[in-house]
């Protein structure tokens, strides 16, 4: 063989070995990328909540609205009246409503908002975000564990006030739209809860959930 000949086998084998390395490196980072996702969804899994309606077996909870007004919410339950505030916050005719939760995932669930409908709201899409009322405190539900969610209609002129009055009065079911994520304020969820009357008391509801919608991440669905 000539030298030139030699030369072309060389360059040959080094570019072979070049294409060698490449694809290993390749398989090797999308290997890497690949365990890098998988670590992540663990992690983020391990932090995600999911919130159920409590159990009826669940104790009794009080619920405190800050005008020396309070409800209790029996397991599997949700309350709601009308009134008996002494005015502190604003009117003393105050729609109040709380309903029982249980986290059922594996983080805790920080509640951010809510969506009020004064009947038994069936739509298979969630309220915009923007019409979601800002909670005005966190209120944080433990992993395993039961906690509530409580908001209020203080004033008269509030567009959604006399609807939310009239269906709680009238003892009708109503629905609210739950806003929620985990603790750092990641993997966002929308959950929706019907509340029925219980035809075996004289006030409280029953509750179930209907629809739970992701937010940051890819809807099941």
């Amino acid at each position: 063989m000539t030298a030139q000949t030699w030369t072309t086998i060389a360059d040959l084998a080094t570019a072979l070995g070049t294409l060698v390395l490449a694809v290993a490196t390749f398989s090797a980072i999308r290997s890497a990328n690949l365990s890098a996702r998988i670590a992540q969804r663990a992690l983020l899994e391990a932090m995600r909540p999911v919130l159920m309606p409590s159990r009826r077996e669940d104790a009794t909870l009080k619920v405190n609205f800050g005008d020396q007004k309070f409800v209790h919410v029996p397991g599997g339950g949700a309350a709601a009246d009308v009134g008996g505030g002494d005015g502190s916050m604003g009117q003393d005719d105050a729609v109040y409503l709380a309903v029982g939760l249980r986290n059922a995932g594996n983080g805790i669930a920080v509640l951010r908002g809510w969506r009020f409908y004064p009947d038994w709201h069936r739509d298979e899409q969630h309220a915009p975000l923007e019409q979601f009322r800002t909670q005005t405190r966190d209120l944080y539900i433990p992993v395993g564990d039961i906690g509530f969610w409580q908001g209020a209609f203080r004033d008269p002129a509030d567009p959604e006030y006399e609807a939310a009055r009239s269906a709680i009065e009238a003892r009708e079911p109503w629905t609210v739209e739950l806003l929620y994520g985990d603790h750092e304020g990641g993997q966002r969820v929308i959950s929706k809860f019907n509340m029925l009357p219980r035809s075996d008391s004289a006030d409280g509801w029953f509750v179930s959930v209907s629809r739970h919608w992701n937010i940051d991440r890819p809807d099941p669905r």
